[in-house]
């Protein structure tokens, strides 16, 4: 599918790419610097095409094709183009969120659960930004963070850092799930690599313990890492999907 784009309320240009289909439908939330063009994302839309239900997948503003720089970003923002994005939507939705995604889609089941049909986390990272990121920091990094405003870490997928700004870390402490009672009355699947070098798989499992629902399910796949992108791995997602989606 060619990208299309709107305007988002804040005036960021997000774009996107739909699928028309039934209902329940599917909308995808990329990872931390991560685009709609991804392997788990294409994997889905063909499973969606094939379903005949209908899939959304866009780009967080300062990702992929979308406007804006990336180091002037943070997750308030990028929770607020997923609403936005949810708007292009039609009934409750199938919410798919890999990785940061899988925060931003905790953080819509908690804000609008209405418009939720089910949720299925890859390798959710909730609370990133405070749990992996500051409680990873050195004193020295902390200090350069707070008096510069930035550090730049380096990334295993890209030969360019990863841009960490103070913005981003004291924002994501206004969104952070796993401090207060997090009610997901919708039917969840959550899977999980044990060789995640990213997200170890003790996230996943404070996750589950922490969340309350009637449908709750987590899926350890032994040996699978952060990306979740082997053919099996698609299967499980697949699956995972189809179930909460009925």
């Amino acid at each position: 599918m060619v990208a299309e784009h709107f305007t988002s309320p804040e005036g960021r240009r997000i774009a996107y790419a739909r699928l028309p289909g039934r209902g329940p439908g599917l909308v995808f939330l990329g990872g931390f610097r991560s685009d709609m063009t991804g392997t788990k994302a294409q994997a889905l839309e063909a499973w969606a095409k094939a379903e005949g239900r209908a899939f959304l997948r866009f780009d967080y503003s300062g990702h992929g094709a979308s406007g804006g720089a990336f180091e002037d970003g943070c997750i308030g923002d990028w929770l607020a183009d997923a609403r936005a994005a949810l708007r292009l939507t039609e009934g409750p939705q199938v919410l798919v969120g890999s990785s940061m995604g899988g925060w931003l889609a905790l953080l819509l089941a908690r804000e609008v659960p209405e418009q939720v049909a089910g949720l299925v986390t890859i390798a959710a990272a909730p609370d990133f930004t405070e749990d992996g990121l500051w409680a990873g920091f050195d004193e020295a990094r902390r200090a350069a963070l707070l008096r510069d405003g930035r550090v730049e870490l380096p990334s295993e997928y890209s030969a360019t850092p990863y841009v960490i700004t103070r913005r981003l870390i004291e924002d994501g402490r206004r969104h952070l799930v796993l401090r207060a009672p997090l009610a997901l009355p919708m039917p969840v699947r959550m899977v999980q690599g044990t060789a995640d070098a990213d997200v170890p798989q003790t996230v996943a499992l404070r996750l589950m313990a922490h969340a309350e629902g009637p449908d709750l399910r987590l899926v350890l796949v032994k040996g699978a890492d952060h990306r979740f992108s082997t053919p099996g791995c698609l299967r499980l997602i697949e699956a995972a999907v189809a179930e909460v989606a009925r």
